[in-house]
């Protein structure tokens, strides 16, 4: 549907800043007709196509240009390509991230425009499930976390208790014990809200700030994105804040529990938690933490909490100056928007930067308007579109598109240290690449060594000249060296600080191995080949470092490899992406003249190769359920999608490069016919299930990968047939 007129465009800037602004007066009526006539369904599939944003960038009579699947294709996604050279799409999917920001909306009074307000409204309505609640993420079954936060949020948007859909909400949350069956995190909202007793919390211990930073427990030794939300929560904890309440308030109060709230005992429901909602449940040493740290907020030590206090809030906007008040991730922001409120006001310069950041969170789609889990995918999609782009045959006839690109990946790189790094536990960020935008600012080792890769290409490419990025290209060098484990593998921000006993200490109930940052197939893979490509054309410096650097790594990812032959991946679903990286890797490591373990490298990619090639079903494609990364086991979808094919592809056909064999080749044709049977006339893909996964249990989707890797298999299946036809 052509959409020119829509009530809201999208507005990019040169740094990729992602707003959705309205285009003139919208009344909420009119806006709730706009986006169902998108035709947004549920039950026909959870995830968004990205219907609004593609509509106003194509039109309705958009006609692809091409003679080939990748031209067509190409064509197609370059017209989604914004000014400043990136591809925004929806980076949406956990249910809990709204919420949130509803809440710190309506604790400040920060009202969201009424059209606004509808759309949110729109958007958790649409992915309410048949049995009445939410999941953790879309495709999630109910839980007690997403239902009551759903459920509370609508009301606070102003929707009434007594619609079917809301009714339904509310049974489904009193028939599963009610809401102190919440597990800690939704606690935390709730008592923020005035909806719980904070004496239904456990002690979420502000002083531990203040412990010696040498022991195992300080949160300095925690992964990064929980450090960042249990500081703002820990300091919401101290002074006990509440927001207003209001009759609304009293009345929700009435709506989620099972008995009356004053009779409710709030010291019994801490450690409850709905068993829809355990993933990860209290382990015993957390259990003799809290009742030891509970007992202590009987009578905490006021000068020990004053200055842990102070600490805080000091450390909280050390994180706010650090980001451009963008901060590292969505809960962070809401909560460090509520704590800066607490402390300064509502009128206060900070909270007022902070209240402007939170649009660049927002995402409209045909399903409504939601919080990403992130500030976008900015960097990140763009580095893979590029990587696509330029491994395919037709790559010469989209140049421009691929110089913008460039543009924006050179651009997003960090060129200054972020103000007091050392003195609030941050690793390093010069020379790295974020997940996002330069702003955000936090370094990751996977989009650090793809923008490597991606900038040392350019180089060979000559767009550079060798020397004129020599100097920056070697602090992402240094960056990528200090990011390595004693394992020999890489995290994602940092190193593992912490010991892995801390994950007995996992207070969340919902997600799996956040204590610390662990080792990843995904980021140690890219790492690798970054630091191989790095070696290659800058031999020179640091070598002996780098090459024992890259033989750690190669050791860190053999080991990774499972019996079967497969990696699980832990940020994409899941066994077709894991290997996928898995083999980029070793093949990278294979190319080079320094390779060890031949026979090893060869064992390896060859159990890789039967693994997929049994994975694949009789359409020629590959499917993969998000099951698999809750699960750890790979898990089948009943038909085939175009992602999962596209990851299992790529890998084999890395794989072909080196140890062809008929059979290899017969997969890998079965699977190129599948993944162009799913091109659309248009040269777009169909939207499938979701694809990104964090922390095991919570899936979040990337509505670009359904262009990315198909047309990314393709044009490397294209380059392959065409050095063959060159030899033959």
């Amino acid at each position: 549907m052509e959409d020119k007129n829509a009530p809201y465009a999208l507005c990019t800037d040169s740094f990729g800043a992602q707003v959705w602004q309205a285009t003139g007066v919208v009344s909420p009526s009119k806006i709730a007709d706009w986006i169902q006539g998108f035709g947004f369904n549920k039950q026909a599939n959870a995830n968004s196509t990205d219907g609004v944003f593609r509509s106003q960038k194509l039109g309705k009579n958009f006609q692809p240009q091409g003679e080939t699947a990748l031209e067509k294709g190409w064509h197609y996604f370059s017209q989604l390509q914004a000014e400043s050279g990136h591809w925004p799409g929806d980076y949406g999917g956990p249910l809990f991230l709204l919420p949130g920001l509803v809440f710190a909306s309506h604790i400040t009074q920060s009202a969201f425009a009424d059209a606004e307000h509808e759309l949110m409204k729109c958007y958790m309505l649409n992915h309410q499930n048949e049995d009445g609640g939410w999941g953790l993420h879309i495709q999630g079954g109910s839980t007690m976390f997403g239902t009551v936060l759903q459920y509370v949020a609508l009301r606070l948007l102003g929707e009434s208790a007594n619609t079917p859909a809301m009714t339904k909400a509310g049974n489904w949350i009193l028939q599963n014990g009610g809401a102190t069956q919440i597990p800690s995190w939704g606690k935390f909202y709730l008592s923020v809200l005035g909806l719980y007793d904070w004496k239904g919390c456990n002690s979420l211990f502000p002083e531990m700030w203040l412990l010696p930073k040498w022991l195992p427990v300080h949160p300095a030794k925690y992964w990064c994105h929980t450090r960042m939300v249990y500081l703002p929560m820990a300091y919401c904890f101290s002074y006990k804040v509440v927001g207003e309440i209001s009759p609304l308030i009293q009345e929700i109060r009435k709506e989620i529990y099972t008995e009356p709230f004053e009779k409710i005992d709030w010291a019994e429901a801490r450690n409850q938690c709905a068993e829809t909602d355990l993933y990860y449940p209290q382990r015993s040493l957390l259990k003799l933490l809290n009742k030891a740290l509970n007992q202590y907020e009987k009578s905490p030590v006021k000068l020990w909490r004053k200055k842990a206090q102070e600490f805080m809030l000091e450390y909280i906007h050390a994180e706010d100056e650090q980001t451009n008040y963008i901060n590292i991730g969505p809960v962070n922001q809401v909560i460090n928007s509520i704590c800066v409120w607490h402390a300064y006001g509502v009128n206060s310069i900070p909270f007022r930067k902070h209240r402007e950041r939170w649009a660049e969170y927002l995402w409209l789609a045909e399903d409504g308007l939601k919080m990403q889990g992130y500030n976008g995918s900015q960097l990140w999609d763009t580095a893979f579109a590029y990587l696509a782009l330029k491994e395919s045959s037709t790559s010469s006839k989209f140049e421009s598109v691929a110089k913008s690109a460039l543009s924006f990946i050179d651009r997003t790189q960090v060129r200054e240290e972020v103000n007091d790094h050392k003195q609030f536990f941050r690793h390093d960020s010069v020379g790295g690449w974020p997940f996002s935008t330069s702003p955000h600012g936090w370094p990751i080792t996977d989009c650090t060594a793809e923008g490597l890769k991606i900038m040392l290409s350019a180089v060979e490419e000559g767009n550079y000249s060798k020397n004129e990025l020599a100097e920056r290209l070697k602090l992402s060098c240094n960056l990528l060296l200090s990011f390595q484990n004693t394992d020999g593998g890489w995290a994602s921000y940092e190193l593992t600080r912490g010991p892995k006993w801390l994950e007995w200490l996992n207070p969340s109930e919902v997600f799996g191995n956040i204590m610390i940052d662990y080792s990843y197939t995904e980021c140690s893979s890219a790492s690798l080949q970054a630091l191989i490509k790095f070696n290659r054309i800058y031999p020179e410096y640091r070598s002996v470092e780098v090459k024992q650097a890259i033989q750690s790594g190669i050791n860190y990812l053999l080991g990774q490899q499972k019996a079967d032959g497969s990696w699980y991946g832990s940020w994409a679903v899941c066994f077709t992406y894991g290997t996928w990286f898995g083999c980029e890797g070793l093949c990278a490591y294979v190319q080079t003249e320094d390779v060890q373990n031949k026979e090893a490298m060869k064992n390896a990619l060859i159990r890789a190769a039967r693994f997929l090639i049994s994975k694949q079903q009789s359409d020629g494609g590959w499917g993969e359920s998000f099951e698999s990364s809750v699960q750890k086991k790979y898990i089948s979808t009943t038909r085939s999608q175009a992602v999962n094919t596209a990851w299992a592809l790529l890998a084999l056909l890395k794989i072909n490069e080196h140890l062809p064999t008929a059979e290899l080749q017969r997969s890998i044709a079965a699977g190129i016919s599948f993944l162009a049977s799913q091109q659309l006339p248009n040269g777009d893909f169909v939207q499938e299930h979701i694809n990104g996964v964090f922390n095991h249990n919570c899936m979040i989707s990337y509505t670009n990968y359904r262009n990315i890797f198909p047309l990314w298999a393709l044009g490397r299946a294209s380059l392959q047939q065409t050095s063959l036809s060159s030899k033959s």
